[in-house]
């Protein structure tokens, strides 16, 4: 009884802050405040934090596995479980994995083991620091997950902002991986939510804090890398958003098109910048069909290493 109270008290909370004082809390510290909603307004599911580790000397290289509270590995049939590695973001200078235990609790219940994963932050994580410590968490879950009932070749990459471009430069940029000794066939796909992917010239101050002394600019953006044997990817954004305009994702997708690879994307009318990463918290989580869309793709991906079509535009 007594969590049903506190339940209704933070809903009625949300409702008195209001969509513009929600938004001012989870642009200061968001991920914490999705993942306190989260824990206390969802409902009971069978998710439960399995382990931490470390991927680098620096505090900011690390992951966070999430599975089921109730069995130690696999599914009831003792098959592992997919793996959604999930990366923050926060314009490479800010987040930590272990306030993103929403994620974990939005897919585990969904057949999968979640792994949430941390990189090296500017000042000190500079380009290509970021796509280097991506590289070392999925490295750390093909090795490790088994341990905790993970499938190590059916990994499904995805990241919101920041976290989008690293998983995506990881999975389409060949070289991050085979340097960390992943098979690239380990990645069964890839799902960016509101991603910066096109973004040179540098405008930003965080894209210029975070890129601006790359040799080579042109090689930091994702669209440079396409190719038609990429894994599947699927690019989630909301049209409102002004912080990384959608055009980011039509950009990916067209190029991902133009090479006959596998694209899915879903664009949100009215929804901004943060909208995607709120719809994977309670009491948010199946609003705009976010997190369906993702469950789908994920589990298509992750069961035959490919999609069948070649891009399914939406707008909802």
């Amino acid at each position: 009884m007594r969590k049903v109270w506190w339940s209704l008290g933070i809903l009625l909370g949300v409702l008195l802050l209001g969509g513009a004082a929600l938004q001012v809390a989870i642009m200061r510290n968001g991920p914490a405040v999705l993942d306190t909603i989260d824990r206390i307004a969802g409902e009971d599911r069978d998710a439960c934090r399995r382990g931490i580790a470390s991927t680098g000397p620096d505090p900011h290289q690390k992951v966070v596995v999430w599975g089921p509270c109730q069995v130690s590995e696999g599914l009831a049939d003792d098959r592992p479980r997919p793996v959604l590695l999930f990366v923050h973001g926060g314009s490479w200078k800010s987040g930590d994995p272990e306030d993103y235990g929403f994620v974990g609790r939005a897919f585990v219940p969904e057949g999968f083991v979640v792994v949430l994963a941390g990189y090296r932050l500017v000042p000190g994580g500079e380009y290509p620091a970021m796509v280097e410590d991506t590289a070392a968490a999925i490295r750390w879950t093909h090795e490790n997950i088994t341990r905790h009932g993970g499938d190590p070749d059916r990994i499904v990459l995805a990241g919101h902002s920041a976290g989008a471009y690293n998983v995506v430069m990881a999975a389409l940029e060949r070289r991050w991986l085979a340097q960390a000794g992943v098979p690239q066939d380990a990645i069964a796909g890839v799902v960016g939510l509101a991603g910066p992917y096109d973004f040179y010239p540098f405008e930003s101050d965080s894209s210029q804090a975070a890129f601006g002394a790359a040799p080579d600019p042109g090689a930091t953006q994702p669209v440079t890398h396409v190719t038609g044997d990429a894994p599947p990817v699927l690019l989630v954004h909301g049209e409102a958003d002004d912080l990384v305009k959608p055009r980011n994702s039509r950009e990916l997708a067209r190029r991902i098109e133009a090479a006959g690879g596998p694209v899915e994307t879903l664009f949100l009318r009215e929804a901004n910048h943060n909208d995607p990463l709120l719809a994977l918290a309670a009491p948010w989580r199946w609003r705009r069909d976010v997190a369906q869309r993702i469950v789908r793709f994920a589990r298509e991906a992750a069961g035959t290493g490919s999609l069948s079509v070649s891009v399914q535009a939406q707008t909802r």
